[in-house]
């Protein structure tokens, strides 16, 4: 329920906060005093579409603060699902900036309005004219049957159900159009795999192989330069070996005088070693490269072959090129797999089916169940609301077709008097039937599940008499288990409330503002008169006053 109400710097209004309580409010006030400035400013915090122009003083900020006691309303779910923290008590916050821009929150938590939006409508439930549009919505009217029917677990079960059905649907497709494009694209992939599987593309190493190419194309080359190291290490008296020999032997003689040349000697004699072993594999090397025409031919010929696959796939090394060929491969197999794959799905699909509608015909059957009972309590109501031979007609068709809430469609169809057809109700019911309905319709789901905080904004439109009587009576009764508030003009009506709201508007100076009062007794009792009997008071005015408040 709302508990308080917070307006700044809105249209008519400065500064206004106002507590509620349970039960039945009743608002009232003269035309233009500014009841739907109220209404303007609760749906604004609900979530509506900020617009600068609704603001007082375009040069502050405008800021509309509700709370809400929401302990029993059992909705942390829909403040996990919104992502959310849940609060028993919360607070919706709404500001217009003076740059235009507006600002959400929700306990003190910056919000998108779609957000705002998601949780608005199990906070509040404002009707107007406009709102009794929903009573021609398929989805509205089948609301109403399942909150008798009680399909509330029973249609969180389908949902998940619907929503897996179309996911395996979806997938289904995805594949079967995958593999048309596929089974165009396995000839060319299977073409390019087994060009790259034949490269054998483990055995190469790419660096050997261009060494060994090197080595091969340039033998006489290497085989000179070789032998010239060869002819200097060893040339007769100024190769460089014997030359370092020599110069060891001299090193030699000095030992005995200093150990620094016997340091020298050891230097010198290592570096002849490490020469001589030089020497000799640069022998060894000699010997080892031979000319090898056909083998040169084999190198060069696997180095082109792998230089043009790195070239067709623009990529520059054997391991990328082993990547695309297991993708290839990967493919391949893939495609050559979605029969099989197909087939499960198709498979899955029809469970996924046959589960589905088995929770869709349990809902059909527990609706065909309500709707007899539903039918006659909106029209014992309506009875009591001057329409005695209203009657409905719910056309409630299971089909083949998987929808949001089952496979039923539902048409609803009225009559108001004896012996005419019966038409939907957008064709057949006037504008205060239509509001009668909704009433009654809003009466019977109160004693079915918790309703939001309801605003009617007029809905005893077009009705007086005994029947504002029995209006009053209803509003009463849903007010027990509903805070419930009711924007009127009629008498009979404001005197059903638990509290009563005057509306009015206030001049000061060059400025008028819209003020809001929460009457006491007696000025219920003048303000009621008022509403019997104008502005002019009268003794019969007061005296009926205080006979419709007793």
């Amino acid at each position: 329920m709302i508990t308080t109400l917070a307006i700044k710097n809105y249209a008519l209004i400065d500064d206004i906060r106002v507590d509620f309580s349970t039960g039945l409010t009743i608002i009232t006030g003269e035309t233009g005093a500014g009841k739907s400035i109220l209404l303007g400013a609760l749906a604004l915090v609900l979530g509506k579409r900020a617009d600068i122009s609704s603001v007082k003083d375009a040069a502050k900020k405008c800021v509309i603060e509700a709370e809400f006691a929401i302990d029993h309303y059992y909705l942390q779910p829909i403040f996990s699902e919104n992502d959310l923290d849940y609060e028993p008590h919360t607070i919706l916050r709404r500001e217009i900036l003076p740059s235009g821009k507006s600002r959400a929150f929700v306990n003190d938590t910056p919000v998108t309005l779609g957000q705002l939006q998601a949780l608005a409508p199990h906070l509040v439930d404002i009707h107007s004219q406009h709102e009794t549009l929903a009573l021609f919505s398929e989805t509205f009217q089948m609301e109403v049957i399942d909150t008798l029917a009680d399909n509330s677990n029973l249609l969180k079960t389908y949902e998940k159900q619907f929503y897996t059905y179309n996911d395996l649907s979806r997938t289904l497709s995805e594949v079967k159009n995958t593999k048309d494009s596929a089974a165009r694209e396995l000839d060319y992939n299977t073409f390019l795999y087994n060009e790259l599987k034949e490269a054998k593309l483990e055995t190469l190493n790419q660096h050997e192989l261009e060494e060994t190419y090197e080595t091969l194309n340039n033998t006489e080359e290497i085989q000179e330069s070789l032998s010239k190291i060869i002819q200097l290490f060893s040339e007769e008296q100024i190769g460089t070996l014997d030359t370092a020999k020599e110069a060891r032997t001299t090193l030699g003689k000095l030992r005995a005088f200093s150990s620094e040349f016997d340091m020298l000697w050891d230097r010198l004699n290592s570096v002849i070693i490490e020469m001589e072993d030089i020497g000799e594999s640069i022998e060894g090397s000699v010997l080892k490269i031979e000319p090898d025409p056909q083998k040169l031919t084999e190198v060069n010929d696997r180095l082109q072959m792998l230089y043009k696959l790195q070239q067709k796939h623009s990529m520059g090394t054997v391991e990328e090129l082993l990547v695309i060929r297991n993708d290839l491969e990967a493919k391949i197999d893939s495609t050559l797999n979605l029969d099989e794959r197909i087939g499960s799905l198709e498979k899955q699909l029809l469970d996924s089916k046959r589960i589905a509608l088995q929770t869709a015909n349990q809902l059909y059957e527990n609706r065909k169940k309500a709707i007899p009972q539903l039918k006659e309590k909106l029209e014992a109501f309506l009875g009591e609301l001057g329409l005695p031979n209203a009657k409905f007609k719910f056309e409630l068709t299971p089909s083949e077709s998987f929808r949001k809430t089952g496979t039923d469609t539902l048409e609803l169809l009225f009559t108001a008097n004896k012996g005419l057809p019966y038409g939907s109700l957008k064709k057949i019911a006037s504008g205060g039937e239509l509001s009668r309905i909704m009433l009654a319709i809003k009466a019977v789901l109160t004693k079915y599940k918790k309703l939001p905080t309801i605003v009617f904004d007029e809905i005893d439109t077009g009705v007086s008499g005994e029947i504002a009587h029995k209006m009053a009576t209803i509003l009463n009764t849903m007010s027990s288990s509903t805070q419930l508030f009711s924007i009127t003009h009629l008498p009979q009506i404001a005197a059903k409330g638990a509290h009563h709201i005057k509306v009015y508007k206030e001049d000061s100076g060059t400025v008028t503002a819209t003020r809001l009062k929460t009457l006491n007794d007696d000025e219920r009792i003048v303000e009621i008169a008022q509403m019997i009997g104008g502005n002019k008071m009268t003794d019969s005015a007061i005296a009926h006053a205080k006979e419709l408040l007793n």
